[in-house]
């Protein structure tokens, strides 16, 4: 029995060793196009917010409103809601529009809900503590004109070792006085993933 477990452990270790890979860690551009798992990655996130923010600006809506206030709109990024079949940290892409937008220099830009209760908070703390020179005051805030809103979802189609994920982001602009839609766009992106079989 002893000689049993003897060559079961031997026939273990050489599974493990010939399964185990050494692994090597390597540096590279953080703009690189890597595609590893197939699913939603940084590359996605930034060319669709690139792409979806300059089809956004080049609308008619923007000098409609330009004629009318006579400066850049003001916006402000609402929910963009993560619909998909993954667990997508949807923060990432809405940075990424939020430097689209800013970066365009086309438009004017305010803080999002929480991040405005965190400056709150900060001007109510000067009210007591900072000097009357360098304290900031409340009721001075700049309104958005328009917010932006979106949602991403996903379809899989998969058959054996074949999958194909596609992804449709939903962006919409409205006007924040009037509720009125004045622009939407959708970015469709499907992803072919081939899987060999394992082998050993």
């Amino acid at each position: 029995m002893n000689n049993f477990f003897r060559v079961l452990f031997f026939f273990s270790l050489l599974f493990l060793v010939a399964c185990s890979s050494n692994q090597k860690v390597s540096r590279i551009d953080p703009n690189a196009v890597v595609d590893l798992s197939g699913r939603w990655n940084d590359t996605d996130s930034r060319l669709v917010a690139d792409e979806m923010i300059k089809d956004c600006l080049s609308r008619p809506w923007y000098s409609n409103m330009i004629q009318q206030k006579g400066a850049n709109p003001t916006v402000v990024i609402g929910k963009v809601r993560n619909k998909s079949h993954e667990h997508i940290n949807i923060e990432t892409f809405i940075k990424d529009m939020e430097r689209a937008l800013i970066n365009s220099g086309t438009v004017d830009f305010v803080a999002s809900a929480p991040e405005r209760q965190e400056l709150r908070n900060e001007i109510e703390s000067q009210a007591g503590n900072a000097t009357d020179e360098t304290r900031k005051d409340a009721g001075q805030e700049i309104g958005a004109d328009l917010m932006l809103t979106g949602s991403l979802n996903s379809i899989i189609d998969q058959d054996g070792g074949e999958q194909v994920i596609f992804y449709q982001i939903d962006l919409e602009l409205t006007d924040l006085q009037s509720h009125r839609k004045v622009w939407i766009g959708n970015k469709k992106i499907k992803k072919y993933i081939s899987r060999d079989a394992v082998k050993f």
